[in-house]
């Protein structure tokens, strides 16, 4: 398992790819549904 600050890191780039997947869509509101999706695609690109 990685050191803490590498988690950190990691966990800080997840973050920065969803916010970046939202900002790029033309959407302005999001469903809770949709924004679980957003993440679940985040975690499948990860594997």
């Amino acid at each position: 398992m990685p050191p803490e600050s590498e988690m950190k890191k990691i966990e800080l780039a997840t973050l920065y790819e969803l916010r970046l997947a939202v900002s790029e869509s033309d959407k302005t509101t999001y469903t809770k549904e949709e924004l679980l999706s957003l993440i679940d695609q985040a975690a499948i690109i990860k594997k």
